[in-house]
């Protein structure tokens, strides 16, 4: 049976973290955008851009779906590797819980794929596209137990503010 990865909570921003790959919560358009998105992209530089709209011109026409994931050079990040991936927007009216496990699992079977041993994780979904932050939290922990597996030795969330840190680090004591 593989050894389950360490999982680690860390305050701060997730592009000055040194880990084998970074996970971005991109838009479709893998194009760059706003929150955690933009802010890899300008610290990664247009190496990750210029890999991103090669994707988008052969396998990606139409943008990456929702909960899908797909890899990229890190550029000037301290990493290997930027996973991208497609977090839902939250709906009250509809249960998209599954879309978001799928962005954990498909980032962490990249990054496996990868040979990558340490993994840098930001709450996806939890900011403009609107994810309760306790939900997404759980979510996320829950997933990233489940599914990760060798050579992934460390998950590591990067949390941006301190509501986050202390969602993540209820759903980490809750789940054991």
């Amino acid at each position: 049976m593989d050894q389950q990865p360490a999982i680690t909570l860390v305050h701060g921003d997730i592009t000055q973290q040194h880990a084998d790959a970074i996970v971005n919560a991109a838009n479709s358009s893998l194009l760059g955008g706003g929150g955690v998105d933009g802010a890899i992209h300008r610290r990664g530089g247009p190496e990750i851009l210029q890999e991103c709209r090669a994707l988008r011109a052969s396998h990606y026409g139409k943008g990456l779906p929702t909960g899908q994931a797909v890899a990229t050079t890190a550029g000037r990040l301290d990493a290997q590797y930027v996973i991208h991936t497609v977090g839902p927007v939250w709906s009250r009216t509809e249960d998209r819980s599954e879309q978001l496990a799928s962005c954990y699992r498909q980032s962490l079977r990249v990054a496996a794929e990868l040979g990558a041993r340490t993994v840098a994780f930001p709450a996806i979904s939890t900011g403009v596209y609107g994810w309760p932050m306790d939900d997404g939290a759980r979510i996320a922990v829950r997933t990233v137990r489940e599914a990760a597996a060798a050579p992934v030795a460390e998950v590591r969330f990067v949390l941006f503010g301190e509501d986050a840190y202390s969602e993540f680090e209820r759903a980490l004591a809750k789940q054991g």
